[in-house]
């Protein structure tokens, strides 16, 4: 396994010049090296062939001892040094300080087929930033992130991506909902994969602490080699970064808000520089439409993080971003017009993307009603998102309209004939405004299926494959990993998978409610 090693990140950012691997608050540094710790008995349990082959890995690469010894950290690649990466962050909207990768090591960077990539281990152990932690995930949530992320990439939203999913062998200590019930699970280790790693929190962290000097060091690394497209470096380069990272945000929550995808935990330090989907920790899918639903049982009081406020605190976590990048740019009313463009063009590009979702491609002044009516509609009872949006291209006229989508409503039998009259109402109206599109139904229906899955990680799917998993069975995950690579397409074969949620998972932890503890 010869792979194109180079060190654009270590060589060009400012290291911890401390080499012990002890916690502490790291200054003036972007990076502190950091070992992956050995584990007992590691096995490989899946790789991403596809991620594999874009990093120069061959198929009998993956299947060897060397590759399964370096991606489960207990082999380093050589002439290597793994780091883990300082960053600070507001977390639930209030100051942290200090952060940092605290169960992640970097292990390298790839250059391949033109593309660089960064290599890290998430679950292997100690770093100067684990603070009480352990630096260790277990298989719970490291087959969430393995699934979701590879999940998210077929889905056509940007995001992270996964190498491989590992057992370490050893056993880690856990209390999943802070109880005061911890108990052992597997140990395991994802392999993660991204063009940089880069957070809004790495920039907090210098600017909190008046470092200006390494805010402009790595404000120009991040600009020389992730948007060297805006030019060099410049004071009008920093305004336009600025500018280029707001709108791949806005564009990133955009594209979660068309599939019910919520992140539940958008803290400064989990959002990337990059506008990737990055840090998969107690995200969840809607299951009934609900703007005010979040998975995380940590935010379960204030739902900070809801589905519907995502696009809100986007902007929230672009206000902090701004206020690290001033000292660069001294100068408000750039970054305020900036943040200002964001409001407005969420408004245009949240009506685009449901309109796109009802099949409506001409603009009439009327949509925005028509989409608030559905959406009213939709939380009259409890409805599968998911569901509703696909079927809803199959339908023809009025009458069939809640024919075709009732399978997407809990309970049917319970609705009341006020909400049917809604419903039909509805429907009739969305009759009339399909007329004017002058498009046929197999068209139409072609362009709605390509932007509403069929298929997405329901929460209780993941848990099926975690709960098989524990038991020592890993089909789940391939099947699942090979359901989603293809979440636009019928696959007449997995239509077992196109339902709604069971009520078993309706009140079930990991498939109603998450929390951090991974």
């Amino acid at each position: 396994m010869k792979l194109d090693i180079k060190n654009t990140f270590l060589n060009n950012l400012p290291a911890d010049p401390n080499l012990e691997n002890t916690r502490r608050q790291v200054e003036k540094a972007a990076y502190s090296f950091a070992k992956p710790k050995k584990t007992k008995n590691p096995k490989i349990l899946h790789v991403s062939q596809e991620m594999a082959n874009e990093l120069g890995i061959s198929k009998e690469e993956t299947a060897s001892e060397f590759f399964k010894n370096v991606f489960t950290g207990n082999e380093i690649y050589p002439n290597t040094k793994p780091y883990a990466m300082c960053y600070a962050g507001h977390q639930f909207g209030n100051w942290a300080g200090q952060l940092g990768d605290g169960r992640a090591i970097n292990l390298f960077e790839i250059e391949q087929q033109q593309k660089n990539w960064k290599v890290q281990l998430k679950g292997a152990g100690e770093t100067p930033y684990s603070r009480t932690a352990d630096g260790l995930a277990v298989l719970r949530s490291s087959i969430r992130e393995y699934l979701c992320s590879e999940a998210m990439f077929h889905l056509g939203i940007p995001t992270t991506r996964a190498l491989s999913l590992s057992l370490s062998g050893d056993d880690v200590l856990r209390d999943v909902l802070y109880d005061g019930n911890p108990a052992y699970e597997k140990g395991a280790i994802v392999s993660r994969v991204a063009p940089s790693f880069l957070r809004f929190g790495s920039f907090e962290i210098f600017a909190a602490r008046d470092d200006h000097k390494n805010l402009k060091v790595l404000t120009d690394y991040t600009i020389n080699h992730h948007f060297s497209h805006l030019g060099k470096p410049s004071k009008e380069t920093y305004i336009l970064f600025f500018k280029e990272v707001a709108e791949r945000t806005l564009d990133m929550i955009i594209n979660w808000q068309r599939v019910g995808f919520v992140h539940g935990v958008m803290n400064t330090d989990n959002m990337s520089i990059l506008g990737l989907t990055i840090d998969y920790g107690p995200y969840g899918w809607l299951e009934g439409f609900d703007f005010g639903w979040t998975p995380n049982t940590t935010d379960r009081q204030h739902k900070r993080y809801r589905y519907g406020n995502q696009p809100n605190i986007g902007l929230w976590n672009l206000y902090q971003l701004a206020n690290a990048l001033y000292p660069l740019i001294e100068e408000v009313k750039p970054l305020e017009a900036i943040l200002n463009q964001y409001k407005i063009d969420f408004e245009i590009k949240s009506l685009q993307m449901m309109q796109a979702k009802l099949g409506l491609y001409l603009n009439d002044k009327n949509d925005l009603k028509l989409i608030q009516d559905l959406e009213d509609c939709l939380q009259l009872t409890e409805t599968d998102m998911t569901i509703f949006f696909r079927l809803l291209s199959d339908f023809k006229d009025e009458k069939s309209g809640l024919e075709i989508i009732k399978v997407a409503i809990y309970n049917f039998e319970d609705v009341s004939d006020k909400i049917i009259d809604e419903w039909d109402t509805w429907f009739l109206n969305y009759k009339v405004r399909l007329e004017s599109e002058g498009i046929s139904n197999l068209e139409r229906k072609e362009k709605m299926d390509a932007v509403n899955p069929k298929y997405v990680l329901r929460n209780y799917m993941a848990q099926l494959a975690i709960n098989a998993a524990d038991a020592g069975d890993y089909n789940l995950i391939d099947e699942l990993f090979q359901l989603l690579k293809n979440p636009y397409s019928e696959q007449p074969k997995n239509q077992k998978w196109f339902a709604k949620r069971p009520e078993w998972a309706r009140h079930k932890v990991g498939c109603s409610m998450l929390s951090c503890s991974s």
